[in-house]
């Protein structure tokens, strides 16, 4: 079996009910969600061994996002302990022409304040086969930054294949340094690398030419991304795959969403779903990420056959509440093969 180490931040999640506004809201329900953590479970779900990596308060919240984890079937053995809180994120869910909201509430969290040398990253390494981590965790603070650079480094001498997903929030850098001052020297370490529509630009001024992610009236054209996957391979030359999710929003209940991958020599388009109900689309990248390291392991001949699945699986998530994606390898295949209509299973 596969195995596959993920690190960085679960946090506490505090939504509002039945598309209530904040201020409407007597009431939040609660349940855990997390970058690294969405992508574990979604690699737990398929069957890969999958352990998530953090820094957790020793409390009976901490213990609770521990138990979620575990029935996930994720390994918890290399969390360690120690710091005040987990973090917590408050979510408001959009509807139509309203969008979604996300206010933080993770200054001061366990992992915000880890430093190197608290990991034994070559013991969490042995006889794994891939490390991922997401731009969110080197946000956090510069002891994150720090640990997770040395992860990547331990990694990379250990000959484990490295994941990111760029993932820019402009409202966690908040320590003084910028994504690109800190996300450079965590990247080069990378062979594959994901990002959408906004992450490349925003972090390395890498774009499209003419495009313009608020006018896309949920069209997206693969093709004007091919660009900027070749300039982010020539700018990190250690990566072998570089993928972009193309997300098309025509409002916050129905967007198109789909994929295109390049693998030095020719660029891989996904087929373009139409989602046009969405329960949740929190988590929606990281399912992703989550179906392209699955496809990507369990297909290593055939990049598209694996962005198809990660497409697909992303696809999937967005009918389902909350961050993780809990849905099996068949009902992703079902969906490639053509069986959207969400007939009743008996």
């Amino acid at each position: 079996m596969k195995k596959v180490v993920t690190f960085g931040e679960i946090m506490l999640r505090l939504a509002t009910p039945d598309y209530l506004r904040f201020s409407q809201a007597s009431e939040f329900t609660a349940t855990f969600g997390g970058g690294e953590a969405n992508v574990a479970v979604s690699l737990a779900n398929y069957g890969i061994e999958a352990k998530f990596i953090t820094r957790m308060p020793k409390n009976d919240i901490a213990q609770s996002c521990l138990m979620n984890l575990r029935k996930y079937g994720v390994d918890t053995s290399g969390i360690i302990f120690g710091g005040d809180r987990l973090g917590i994120y408050f979510l408001e869910t959009g509807a139509v022409a309203r969008a979604s909201k996300v206010v933080y509430d993770r200054a001061h969290s366990s992992i915000a304040e880890i430093q190197p040398g608290m990991i034994d990253w070559e013991k969490e390494f042995a006889g794994a086969d891939w490390f991922h981590w997401t731009g969110i965790t080197p946000a956090l603070s510069q002891g994150a930054a720090d640990a997770c650079l040395e992860a990547i480094r331990v990694a990379n001498k250990m000959g484990v294949t490295v994941s990111c997903d760029l993932n820019y929030r402009k409202n966690l850098w908040k320590y003084g340094k910028m994504a690109s001052e800190v996300m450079p020297a965590l990247v080069e370490g990378c062979d594959i690398i994901l990002g959408n529509e906004e992450d490349a630009e925003k972090v390395f001024g890498i774009k499209p030419e003419g495009f313009d992610v608020t006018a896309t009236s949920g069209k997206v054209n693969a093709a004007e991304f091919e660009s900027v996957c070749k300039q982010m391979m020539q700018k990190f030359p250690k990566a072998k795959k570089v993928i972009i999710t193309l997300r098309g929003s025509i409002n916050a209940n129905h967007n198109t969403w789909g994929g295109v991958l390049w693998d030095g020599q020719r660029l891989y388009e996904s087929p373009r779903y139409d989602i046009t109900h969405i329960v949740d689309r929190v988590g929606g990248g990281d399912s992703f990420m989550g179906g392209l390291i699955y496809g990507l392991l369990t297909y290593p001949d055939n990049d598209q056959q694996a962005l198809n699945f990660a497409v697909a699986a992303s696809c999937l998530k967005h009918t389902i509440y909350g961050d993780f994606n809990l849905v099996t390898v068949q009902e992703v295949e079902n969906l490639l093969k053509g069986d959207g209509s969400g007939r009743v299973s008996r």
